[in-house]
């Protein structure tokens, strides 16, 4: 691996953004670092360390850097999509989206499908077997909550097209209307008790910092409106949370009436928009440091395994606390100081358990060989498409909601008010997928 990645690294043409990937891994590595911090395991269950520490809870103004990941998102679709645009041949644009989705979702498919076989068959085992108490039901149950991030990021792939064009018509309009329709939600839903309203901030709020993607790959976020954004964005999530009814935490928490996260809130937009216009700031020196080769390689490494890491992180965490308990070890009450002296420990062994899953996954995360538009291979290549991307989406967060627990008993969640199953939902994300790869075939 070390020679492929020393290659690729110094195969890297001048024009590419070394910063998009360094922003790309280094908010996925975040979010792991953040869920291996919170995790309050005792004996008795799982809780949240920022539920037992309150006062920790404005770290979450750092480490809640999904807009990050999102925004970079955009970056790059805009960038795909085009140049795919390039490459066609004189037709239809169902060609070009189907393989832009075909490319997309490949990428973020196969290793999610393989996570997502293993886990099911390893749940379905164990409670055959008569298991899924204690430990081993939780972690069956919250394995897959991550999931939720990649079913936003399918909506994102899927809606890239028409927002792209209304984003080279408008420019900052779109994104302004797509933070306006946020603001009216919040509206309907605190001062008005518009019930169900709030879901519709799932699509508005992720597609306005998505949009600042293509501003930056058009070059039109500088110094300038970085800081604004930077300056505005973290001044108005300071205000709604003082004088809204909006919670300090940037990510949910258990028994909370409000979360800004689920669905997200305007306080979390404005949280976003602080963050994109920081790292922006930070681009130059950044840019200067990854001009190094040694830096350079190490951030083209962890691309190459960043998804199947984050998909397993979890797994490594509940694995570690397991052993812990399997081997009598005294796991210390949360936030104590025995706790916080053995974070360390727990830290160094979930990162090397992980590293171990991600040696034995990371093969399904090489990108498959690229898809250039010709002739659909099927008609109507692009609806198509997009009801794979749509039956993917409703699976994958479909699973992120119910979990691997109580398969034996049927145990379902509400996703856009119809109860659904694991196997449902791993069915619906297959079928999908196989829509989305029918539509992406194209004749030469």
């Amino acid at each position: 691996m070390g020679s492929s990645v020393r290659e690729l690294a110094g195969a890297t043409p001048a024009t590419r953004d070394r910063y998009v990937d360094l922003l790309r891994v280094g908010s996925l590595g975040a979010v792991v670092l953040g869920h291996w911090l919170m995790a309050a395991v005792t004996p008795d269950g799982v809780g949240n360390l920022l539920a037992v520490v309150p006062a920790l809870q404005p770290l979450t103004w750092l480490l809640q850097v999904m807009p990050v990941f999102f925004f970079v998102g955009g970056f790059s679709h805009a960038l795909s999509y085009r140049s795919l645009l390039r490459k066609r041949p004189e037709g239809s644009e169902d060609s070009v989206y189907s393989a832009f989705l075909r490319a997309r979702l490949q990428r973020l498919l196969r290793p999610t499908m393989v996570f997502v076989l293993v886990w099911g068959a390893a749940a379905l085992l164990v409670q055959l077997l008569g298991g899924g108490g204690g430990l081993t039901g939780v972690t069956l149950r919250m394995v897959t909550q991550p999931l939720w991030f990649i079913g936003i990021y399918l909506a994102m792939v899927a809606f890239t097209p028409p927002l792209l064009r209304l984003h080279e018509r408008y420019g900052w309009g779109a994104f302004a209307g797509l933070a306006v329709a946020a603001v009216a939600v919040d509206v309907l839903r605190f001062a008005a008790g518009v019930p169900y309203v709030e879901f519709l901030n799932f699509a508005f709020v992720w597609l306005a910092v998505h949009q600042l993607g293509f501003l930056r790959a058009d070059g039109r976020i500088r110094l300038r409106r970085a800081a604004l954004l930077a300056g505005g964005g973290l001044v108005t999530a300071a205000a709604l949370v003082a004088l809204g009814p909006y919670p300090l935490s940037m990510v949910g928490m258990p028994g909370e009436k409000v979360s800004n996260m689920a669905p997200p809130t305007l306080a979390l937009l404005a949280h976003g928009l602080w963050l994109v216009g920081a790292v922006e700031l930070l681009r130059a020196p950044a840019a200067r440091l990854l001009e190094r080769p040694r830096v350079w390689r190490t951030v083209v490494a962890a691309n190459g395994v960043a998804m199947t890491a984050f998909l397993w992180h979890l797994t490594a965490m509940f694995g570690v606390y397991g052993a812990l308990l399997a081997l009598d070890v005294d796991l210390p009450e949360p936030a104590s100081a025995a706790w916080w002296t053995q974070v360390p420990l727990r830290l160094a062994l979930a990162a090397a358990l992980t590293a171990v899953l991600v040696a034995a996954f990371r093969t399904f995360e090489r990108p498959a060989a690229p898809t250039s538009p010709g002739t659909p291979g099927v008609s109507g290549a692009g609806p198509l498409a997009a009801l794979g991307a749509v039956l993917c989406l409703l699976g994958v967060l479909g699973l992120s909601m119910v979990g691997f627990g109580g398969l034996l008993e049927g145990r379902t969640a509400l996703l856009i008010a119809i109860p659904v199953s694991a196997p449902a939902a791993v069915a619906m994300t297959l079928g999908g997928w196989l829509l989305v790869e029918r539509a992406g075939r194209r004749v030469p």
